[in-house]
């Protein structure tokens, strides 16, 4: 079969010079336009593949899919070099993923026979290849370097493009598309209120944050490794565009995530430098720069993030009473040292009409989730308005009729949600919990995908979530889930840390800023569950199919480049075959 398959795409591009540049760079086309696809296409379902669910099929999937199926032939054509380790510690999660779906149905009985429950498990599991395939599908393009620079090319300018939607929500309100509850996941279109946390093209604040986790520490790393004036100040001013994105989706979580990434960034890039005075000089006043935009965009956009960071203060009186004092001396010298000289008095943006008829995106904070510890009417400091709960209540006339009818109820909250706020004592009272419960079941391989939030083996929810996704890899997955899908990136993270002394500058960036924001990802995964949102996951497993395949060619080059031998005469005619042979290799060519 391979062989007829090879025959048939000889038959098809011999003699034909379009069809052959095609055929070698089919994969590298469709990895750029997943890459900038993926962020850009809104949250808008193409139909549902379980109607009680709350995931939906969309754009995207079809478009992954069909790079799959293109990267499929390439591989039964022997095109594609997959023999690699990282590839065999994700195909060793997927086996690890397939037991625990077994194991589920038919040893520990977490998931019931049936289709409703069986689909919803194997539905998780698919996505787990979904999201792996991007790798394989990005790892198989790169062939040369005018490649990985047409991929960073597109990476920065679909950052611009989100990061435009993102400001056209905030002042001119663009359409929303929230999967924040299951009826708004059908395709909602929705409008920002004045503290609502902007979300851009994503499916929530928290997704949108951590897509920018992972591509903002690159910008930042090119910012700092390019020579020329213009790019140096293209790669600053993007990744500028996206802080202020960060900050506006008021992702505490992820914005903590990015100052970690960025400050490895530039400690990497110190390292880099010869003397140990210049490796302090440079990194201290990179560092002192990137602080001051960081916090002067902080201050001047971060009005609801900075509310947010001061829930967490809330929980600790002494360190709370102590910023207000020196935030009221900051504000005071702003006001009278910056603002007044200069004559600013209004530093916000103007805003649009809202639509007629458009919903706002305050229905969503509508659905909440009860804690399930002692209970308290009072109200928690990250919820600004007393919503009634929904109760079910079942009455059985004299004639034996039952009838159901939903009563609203005053909402009652945990004493980590008093202390902590809703968000954290969620968390903490029922999510975590839950996951560990979920381990505790099977730990070699878990108690199965989209099992840890039920109540019984036969309870469905209509989402499921951890909110750690370490916790919910060890829930769903084991101790062997565990090992193999956080093992793979440990193996990426070792091949960017071997790049960093490559002496090709743009894998040299790619590496630093892959390690930060890798890095970075990996923290913001204590509170979010990051690899199993479908964007985020999309793109940085993209990512890193991009930046091994960059490595392995860097690797194949170095190998091409046969030193001369001490006894072998220096002519023009041998230097010239050199350059013709270097010029010509390419991973995976096939001359």
């Amino acid at each position: 079969m391979t062989q007829a398959i090879s025959n048939f795409y000889k038959k098809i591009t011999q003699d034909k010079p379009f069809f052959q540049w095609l055929d070698e760079n089919l994969l590298a086309l469709w990895t750029g336009f997943l890459l900038a696809f993926i962020p850009l296409y809104p949250k808008i379902p193409l139909f549902s593949p379980i109607e009680q669910y709350i995931v939906r099929v969309r754009l995207e999937d079809i478009f992954i899919l069909i790079g799959f199926l293109i990267w499929c032939v390439y591989f039964l054509r022997g095109k594609v070099d997959w023999k690699k380790p990282i590839i065999f510690a994700l195909i060793a999660y997927l086996v690890v993923g397939l037991a625990s779906v077994l194991s589920a149905v038919f040893i520990i009985g977490t998931v019931p026979l049936e289709p409703l429950h069986l689909g919803k498990t194997l539905l998780h599991y698919f996505r787990n290849i979904q999201y792996f395939s991007l790798f394989f599908i990005a790892f198989s393009a790169v062939k040369s370097k005018t490649h990985i620079k047409i991929m960073l090319v597109t990476i920065c300018v679909t950052l611009m493009a989100v990061s435009l939607y993102g400001y056209g929500q905030r002042h001119f309100y663009w359409p929303v598309y929230s999967t924040m509850n299951r009826e708004f996941s059908k395709g909602v279109r929705l409008y920002l209120t004045e503290h609502a946390r902007v979300q851009s093209t994503f499916a929530g604040h928290y997704d949108l944050g951590a897509y920018l986790v992972i591509i903002l520490p690159i910008l930042l790393a090119f910012g700092y490794q390019v020579r020329k004036l213009k790019w140096k100040i293209a790669f600053h001013a993007v990744h500028l565009l996206g802080l202020w994105l960060l900050v506006v989706s008021a992702a505490r979580s992820s914005f903590a995530a990015y100052v970690l990434a960025v400050t490895l960034v530039t400690l990497l890039f110190a390292i880099f430098k010869a003397t140990w005075k210049e490796k302090v000089i440079w990194g201290l006043s990179r560092y002192f720069v990137l602080g001051v935009v960081i916090s002067a965009t902080f201050f001047i956009y971060g009005n609801d993030i900075y509310e947010r960071f001061l829930q967490v203060l809330k929980s600790y009186p002494e360190a709370h009473n102590t910023y207000h004092e020196l935030n009221g001396q900051r504000i005071a010298f702003t006001d009278n040292y910056i603002l007044i000289p200069l004559g600013i008095k209004d530093i916000s943006m103007p805003k649009a009409k809202v639509p007629k008829g458009a919903k706002s995106t305050d229905e969503i904070d509508s659905v909440l989730v009860n804690s399930d510890t002692q209970p308290s009417t009072q109200r928690p400091s990250d919820v600004y308005e007393d919503i009634p709960d929904l109760v079910k209540v079942s009455t059985t006339s004299a004639e034996g009729v039952t009838t159901t009818s939903y009563e609203e109820r005053d909402r009652t909250y945990s004493a980590n949600a008093l202390r902590y706020g809703l968000s954290l004592a969620i968390r903490l009272d029922t999510l975590w919990p839950q996951a560990i419960d979920g381990f505790y079941r099977n730990p070699l391989v878990g108690s199965g995908y989209a099992t840890l939030n039920k109540r019984g083996p036969s309870d469905f929810t209509e989402a499921d979530s951890t909110d750690n996704n370490f916790l919910r890899t060890l829930g769903e997955t084991g101790a062997l889930g565990f090992v193999t899908f956080y093992g793979a990136i440990a193996l990426a993270i070792g091949y960017a840390a071997k790049s960093l002394g490559s002496k090709d500058p743009i894998l040299k960036a790619l590496a630093a800023g892959y390690i930060a924001g890798t890095i970075g990802l990996l923290g913001n995964a204590i509170y979010i569950d990051v690899f199993a949102a479908s964007k985020v996951a999309q793109v940085f497993w993209a990512i890193t199919g991009l930046l091994i395949a960059y490595y392995y060619l860097d690797q194949d080059q170095k190998k091409v480049q046969i030193p001369e031998s001490k006894s072998q005469p220096k002519n023009k005619e041998v230097s010239t075959k050199k350059n013709t042979f270097r010029s010509k290799s390419k991973r995976g060519s096939t001359k």
